[in-house]
């Protein structure tokens, strides 16, 4: 679930560079608990690969994301699931799901109370919502100096064009009891995430970062990756890969 009007998501480019984001997805899924036959709404689903082990689980699961480009690649894997191309802010079930799942995906939502206030909708009473997503701190090594290169280059930059919404654990589980929604879990913490090959976090800005490079020419972002990559070498690279300097949030929450 993208928070963008135009759907800058290349789900093949997901698939073969950025599996990490299912992967680490699993781990989520067991706070989950889900059980055999429920009814569990996945917000943000991607290319369906968590879906579809929930799925495998016995699970009545839904897949929703506002990539359309996202959906046609979970449908093409997964035809066996219902996905749906759908904005978290425009969710409009009410009393419907067992739980509702999120990996990855909230930080792309600028208006996070009213998606609570949806995901609160959706919930049967007693329902729970499981999210993790980037926190306050993620991926500010990298964002720093993409900032820092747009300006030394002479790229028009406004904050409107930062893509992400990262809240501290704080004002995020506030808003949640705003809602409504007891909180039971609460985690912050730092999960330094491997990118693919020597060219990962050059793939990472092709595929997180478009907006942040809208006002730059083709010519100009590839002598900004450079440097990026020279400059952040010494700080994230390692081991011959790359590791991004990724914090989390997540949480559980149950609908009173």
């Amino acid at each position: 679930m993208k928070n963008q009007i135009k759907d800058q998501w290349n789900a093949g480019l997901y698939d073969g560079n950025h599996s990490f984001v299912s992967e680490f997805g699993n781990e989520l899924i067991k706070f989950l608990a889900h059980e055999e036959g429920e009814r569990i709404l996945d917000i943000g689903c991607g290319t369906g690969d968590l879906a579809n082990t929930l799925y495998e689980n016995g699970v009545n699961v839904i897949g929703v994301d506002q990539s359309a480009n996202m959906i046609n690649q979970a449908l093409n894997k997964y035809p066996h699931i219902p996905f749906v191309v759908k904005d978290v802010l425009s969710l409009s079930d009410k009393n419907e799901f067992d739980a509702v799942f999120s990996n990855a995906t909230l930080h792309w939502v600028k208006e996070p109370k009213q998606a609570l206030i949806c995901i609160y909708n959706s919930l049967k009473p007693g329902g729970r919502f499981v999210a993790e997503f980037g926190g306050k701190g993620n991926v500010q090594t990298i964002t720093n100096e993409i900032i820092h290169q747009l300006k030394l280059s002479g790229v028009t930059y406004h904050s409107e064009q930062f893509p992400w919404h990262f809240p501290s654990i704080g004002e995020y589980t506030t808003l949640m009891e705003e809602v409504g929604f007891y909180v039971s879990v609460a985690l912050h913490f730092h999960r330094p995430t491997p990118l693919e090959g020597n060219d990962g976090l050059r793939n990472w800005l092709d595929m997180f970062a478009v907006e942040m490079f809208k006002h730059a020419t083709t010519e100009t972002k590839e002598r900004i990756y450079a440097s990026i990559e020279k400059n952040l070498r010494n700080t994230l690279f390692t081991n011959n890969r790359w590791i991004a300097d990724y914090k989390r949030i997540r949480v559980v929450g149950i609908k009173d």
